[in-house]
């Protein structure tokens, strides 16, 4: 039996004379169809990817870095597999934003139902999340510390950008528009930091977005090689819709551009105040503020100052302090202009109560990762050595600063460490006439709290007395409870929900209560900001950020000056009692409390050295299992991970090479390439969260299952075909249908052997041989339908013929990218 397949045939001359010599139309094969539907994304994704690494001007390390990877890989793979099954444009932006809830809510709360799905619990953690992220921008310094509130933050900014950026590129093939966007995510960086912003995250923006004009460009070159030109002999409505895309995108990005100038470009963080300065990349600063409610979050530790010269002596390191209360907020520098000062390089003013007659101690102080305006300083300052010009001394409120924040150098302070007696301070007089009225004034104090205040000190003849009963008025006893978390709040005074109601926080609440009652009973007093003692190691006592530290400082006159008292519990052997506030009783003392003071600090350095962190034994801060860092894997995987994506690029670049000189021979190289991609991906979101790397197993489990079935059900029909088992002809044409449905082609089951076949030449564009194999394989199965009795064909001959149709159609119909990864023969019904 023959087929009745066309044969192609030449052409017959024209008749007439002799014809011009025309070169014939040459077949150009087209791309392979995963160009343009993974180019496109993956361009998208890259190119929000690189711009986010100028976020390394207002977020300290590194470690944000792998968030934004993946959440930017989650938002490419979402739009590319909803957008191969033509889902319309508004619920892929959905999907895409449904995603990134489902990874907040598994990676940064621990409430989610399934742990990623989220539930009322779930939300109402994550608010608080971003509260107290909120919290740390208004109050740190610009680079903050990566906290999980602050990786919380940024993950759901880039993500929303990613998420836009996919949608301009992708849906609206606009990608110039995305530009716009870009700028934003710098501009946010740039008008926060201090310095200049690296010059390589520019040439990394600049090369991507270049990158994605490139891969747009040649898509549409593509495209329009045998069309129109755009804008001619179409649609006023479609030449208009790109033009109406960027002019809305270049709206947006000037709203935005407005909103981001008023957010600050003096370099600091909204709430820092007029001096809101800190640390500079590689160093540590503490923030000119103390807040009557928040979320204390130590970071890493990181050793600040070697100290040599103290010998037993322990005080607290001073580095600047608060005199201004704000009701409801807490404590922070005055409005206007820094006080004069007097140059630190020369002869300063004797300190309040230094008289300079006592001993001057000689301490040595070297820094070693702190940068920032302020220069700490022991006791009553009486001289500096080693420091440059530039440094300013004031002595009303003890501080040294500068104008800029700088990383300084080892300097030596003479100060005079000598304390008052306890019957100094019971005789000492109220206050001093020179003081300024900036250190009494207080209002906005709920009269709950004046009300306590009276009730603490009443019997109490001298300021002394009446400040030590309020020292000691925080204790357990009374029901105070040091935490890294203030208590919910449930008074809209939020000293007055301290005091009396939440009784649970660490020192900025407890030095700031303590300060606001003294200055209620017209006691002179501010806030100090510094260090304790930190410990001893080897010749020096090493101090770190864990040892950062607010305490009160209370006016005793001119003869005596500021005195320290500290209310916080403290029992880590780090805290100081001085001599006049000890007594015979263990129970009332502050300082034997059970609870650990935490350090409120901004960083961006690891610690090179130094004391052992709560992390190094599993734990987070304060020994919370929940506060660990976010990754859950061993150590080693990060070195894995490293290797693996090393051997990804390897494959990846084989793979390019061997589609060029070998043709497409090596086929298993651009799947191994995938594969070791995958694993590094799984490998990496381990690291961030164990919940993050089985949400993408799922996700890349759900995408893969129609693919995987599709292959298994294909190498079974093949097995059957070369195995020479029965029923090979149904397995060949059973194949060759679901090729033609993967390919979008499906063949009704009412036509023929015949009518299909001719279909499959025609609409595939089979070349001269694939015709032939096919012309085969229907004989075949022909015969075993209508003459099971006839002489079968040769079954080598028949594997052979089989295995041609397919290569024919893979030259002349490559299976899209849709097509491979959710066939729709997998689908159909049968």
């Amino acid at each position: 039996m023959t087929s009745t397949l066309p044969r192609p045939q030449a052409p017959a001359p024209p008749p007439g004379g002799p014809e011009l010599h025309t070169p014939a139309k040459r077949y150009v094969q087209p791309p392979p169809a995963w160009r343009s539907s993974v180019l496109a994304p993956a361009a998208a994704g890259v190119a929000t990817l690189c711009a986010s690494t100028s976020l390394t001007g207002v977020v300290g390390g590194a470690s944000w870095l792998g968030y934004v990877a993946v959440t930017v890989v989650l938002v490419a793979c979402t739009g590319l597999a909803l957008r191969s099954v033509r889902t319309p444009t508004p619920l892929v932006g959905l999907a895409q934003l449904v995603v990134l809830l489902l990874l907040v809510t598994g990676v940064f709360t621990s409430s989610g139902l399934l742990t990623v799905i989220p539930g009322p619990a779930a939300l109402s953690e994550l608010n608080d999340v971003l509260v107290s992220a909120f919290d740390q921008i208004r109050t740190g310094l610009p680079p903050v510390d990566p906290t999980p509130p602050i990786l919380c933050l940024v993950t759901i900014a880039m993500g929303m950008v990613a998420v836009l950026v996919d949608t301009l590129a992708v849906a609206a093939s606009a990608p110039a528009a995305t530009g716009l966007v870009l700028l934003c995510v710098y501009a946010v960086p740039a008008s926060l930091s201090d310095s200049m912003l690296p010059w390589w995250t520019f040439l990394l923006g600049a090369s991507a977005f270049a990158a994605l004009l490139a891969v747009d460009g040649n898509h549409r070159h593509r495209r329009w090689r045998n069309r129109d030109s755009p804008g001619t002999n179409r649609s006023p409505a479609a030449a208009s819709a790109p033009v109406a895309v960027v002019a809305l995108a270049l709206v947006c990005g000037l709203v935005a551009g407005t909103a981001i100038t008023a957010v600050g470009t003096v370099g600091r963080l909204p709430g820092s105040g007029r001096n809101g300065q800190g640390a500079g990349s590689g160093g540590l600063g503490v923030n000119p503020f103390t807040s009557l409610r928040g979320m204390l979050d130590q970071g890493d530790t990181v050793d600040l100052f070697r100290v040599r010269g103290l010998g037993n002596d322990r005080r607290l390191l001073r580095a600047f302090t608060l005199d201004t209360y704000r009701p409801n907020q807490g404590w922070s520098l005055p409005d206007g202009p820094m006080p004069a000062g007097y140059p630190a390089d020369r002869t300063l003013p004797a300190a309040p109560g230094d008289d300079g007659t006592g001993e001057s101690r000689r301490i040595d102080i070297e820094p070693v990762n702190w940068v920032d305006v302020w220069l700490p300083v022991y006791g009553a300052l009486r001289g500096l050595q080693g420091v440059s010009p530039g440094w300013y001394y004031d002595p009303d409120s003890g501080a040294v600063f500068s104008e800029r924040k700088q990383h300084m150098q080892p300097y030596t302070e003479l100060a005079s460490l000598a304390e008052p007696t306890k019957e100094q301070l019971e005789t000492a007089p109220d206050r001093g006439a020179s003081l300024p009225a900036v250190y009494t004034r207080i209002n906005g104090v709920d009269p709950r709290v004046v009300t306590l205040t009276q009730q603490i000190t009443a019997g109490q003849a001298t300021t002394f007395d009446k400040a030590t009963a309020i020292w000691r008025y925080f204790t357990a006893e009374n029901g105070f409870t040091y935490d890294t978390r203030t208590a919910a709040a449930t008074d809209s005074d939020a000293l007055a929900d301290f005091l009396l109601k939440g009784k649970r926080g660490f020192c900025e609440q407890f030095a700031s209560a303590m300060a606001v009652m003294l200055r209620v009973l017209g006691i002179p007093s501010r806030v100090a900001v510094g260090f304790t003692t930190g410990y001893p190691d080897g010749d020096y006592r090493l101090i770190t950020s864990q040892d950062a530290h607010a305490w009160v400082e209370v006016y005793f006159g001119e003869d005596l000056g500021w005195v320290s008292f500290d209310p916080t519990p403290r029992s880590d052997g780090r805290g100081y009692v001085p001599p006049y506030l000890q007594s015979g009783s263990a129970s009332t003392d502050p300082s034997t409390q059970d609870d650990q003071e935490v350090p409120s600090v901004s960083t961006t350095h690891q610690a090179p050295t130094g004391a052992p962190t709560a992390q190094e034994d599993g734990t987070g801060a304060n020994g919370d299992p929940q506060a660990a860092g976010a990754g859950s894997a061993p150590g080693w995987t990060g070195w894995i991970a490293l290797g693996i994506v090393l051997l990804a690029i390897a494959l990846t670049v084989a793979a390019f090479a061997g589609a060029r000189l070998a043709r497409g021979r090596v086929r298993w190289l651009p799947l191994a390439a995938v594969g070791a991609w995958l694993l590094a991906v799984l490998l990496s979101a381990w690291l961030v969260h164990w919940t993050l790397s089985l949400v993408l197993l799922v996700v890349v489990g759900a995408v893969l299952a129609p693919a995987v079935l599709r292959e298994v059900a294909r190498r079974r029909r093949r097995r059957a075909i070369v195995g020479r088992e029965p029923g090979a002809a149904d397995a060949a044409w059973a194949e060759l249908l679901d090729e033609c449905a993967d390919r979008g082609l499906p063949i009704p089951p009412s036509d023929t052997v015949r009518v299909a076949a001719q279909k499959v030449a025609h609409q595939h564009h089979l070349d001269e041989h694939g015709q032939d194999h096919l012309r085969t394989v229907v004989g075949v199965v022909e015969r075993s339908w209508y003459s099971p009795g006839a002489e079968p064909e040769d079954p080598q001959r028949f594997a052979s013929a089989f295995e041609g149709v397919r290569e024919s159609l893979r030259r002349n119909a490559p299976m899209s990218w849709r097509g491979r990864l959710f066939p729709r023969s997998v689908f159909r019904r049968r």
